[in-house]
């Protein structure tokens, strides 16, 4: 009698793990197959698009090639856009989608078709690869062959966020000590494409009591080179202090560099504010909106603590009601003030008028007049 042929399962979730293949793909610059009932795609970053691969990708298009392009793009093109959509390519014109998708006084040179499902996937697809929102999408013909090529859905893309956020896991953890207190560091894997995530345990905190709790974006700039652009190494160093002199709590430190878009795109945006935009208009240039930071899975650092209530730390409301919908309950909030330079002021001032930050920008003026 023939025994049972053994089966050996590799992978627990098919779906996520063709995400994060596409995802590395992406990332390194090469073309990702999207498969669907209404046809697949090759979908590849305007940032990796050279001559020669536009002249490849020519051949084997069955027509019906488009530069796909998020809606803040689309309105600095001078187009009243709430919703991505896409430029008909006749064919791959590197000048032509360079200039659509990155030149500074470029405007729309065609009609602008709306995004179908798989474009709007492909977006997501760049947004969970750090690369910038600009995408060229290429109908494949019956003939070609890309058997090479990294494969996803839609509906695998979809989903991959939430089931990231679920599949948290703790992969490490160890005592730290800071200068300012001893601390344990605990590094979460899953959340965000590829990446690790860390939560430091700041003194002895209460978990069976609201715990004061700061979710902190990664800013290289700021947070390690101390750039007087912007407040961010100030919020966590004083966050790191506070707890230490008031009974411990959680500091989420989250690899969300610039906002959500990546440390390539936040340097693309500071040569922008070097030449005079304010911080989230240069996002807009390069197809940003204001925020791409999603906290779910910060929520759920916080549940596999232990952490039921919080009292946050932040300026931020976004991130309040974040938290609150993610079924953390938010006893209270409290702001974090970094100091006031004449680098930051305007910075500063433009996260309180344009996205509602709780700053008082007048007071930290006063205090920067103060100091001269």
């Amino acid at each position: 009698m023939n025994k049972p042929q053994a089966v050996l399962r590799l992978f627990d979730d098919a779906d996520m793990t063709a995400v994060e293949r596409a995802v590395s793909e992406m990332r390194s610059g090469r073309p990702v197959l999207l498969e669907s009932g209404e046809g697949d795609v090759i979908v590849l970053g305007v940032e990796a698009l050279e001559q020669r691969i536009g002249e490849t990708l020519d051949e084997i298009s069955a027509g019906g090639a488009r530069l796909v392009l998020p809606a803040a793009r689309l309105r600095r093109l001078g187009l009243d856009r709430q919703d991505p959509g896409s430029f008909a390519l006749p064919r791959i014109d590197a000048s032509r989608i360079e200039t659509l998708a990155l030149k500074l006084d470029a405007k729309a040179d065609a009609p602008v078709s709306a995004a179908r499902e798989i474009d709007r996937a492909a977006l997501e697809l760049a947004a969970l690869s750090l690369i910038l929102p600009a995408l060229v999408v290429v109908p494949l013909g019956a003939t070609a062959r890309v058997d090479a090529l990294a494969a996803v859905t839609p509906e695998a893309i979809a989903k991959y966020r939430r089931n990231a956020a679920t599949g948290l896991h703790i992969v490490s953890r160890a005592p730290v000590p800071l200068e300012a207190a001893p601390t344990e560091f605990v590094v979460f894997r899953g959340g965000e494409g590829l990446r690790d995530q860390v939560a430091i345990v700041v003194g002895s905190p209460d978990f069976d009591a609201p715990v004061p709790v700061r979710l902190h974006s990664a800013c290289l700039t700021g947070d390690l080179f101390g750039s007087l652009k912007c407040d961010c190494g100030d919020q966590l160093r004083g966050t790191v202090r506070w707890m230490a002199e008031n009974g411990g709590g959680v500091l989420l430190y989250l690899d969300q560099e610039g906002r959500g878009n990546g440390l390539a795109n936040k340097i693309r945006a500071y040569k922008l504010q070097s030449q005079g935009w304010d911080t989230y208009d240069a996002d807009e240039v390069l197809g940003f909106d204001l925020d791409q930071r999603r906290f779910d899975f910060a929520a759920e650092m916080l549940r596999r603590l232990g952490v039921k209530q919080v009292k946050l730390l932040t300026n931020n409301p976004e991130k309040i009601g974040a938290v609150k919908r993610a079924g953390i309950e938010v006893v209270s909030h409290e702001r974090v003030i970094g100091r006031p330079t004449h680098e930051n002021v305007h910075y500063l001032a433009s996260k309180r008028d344009k996205a509602g930050h709780l700053i008082d920008v007048e007071a930290l003026r006063a205090r920067l007049t103060v100091t001269d």
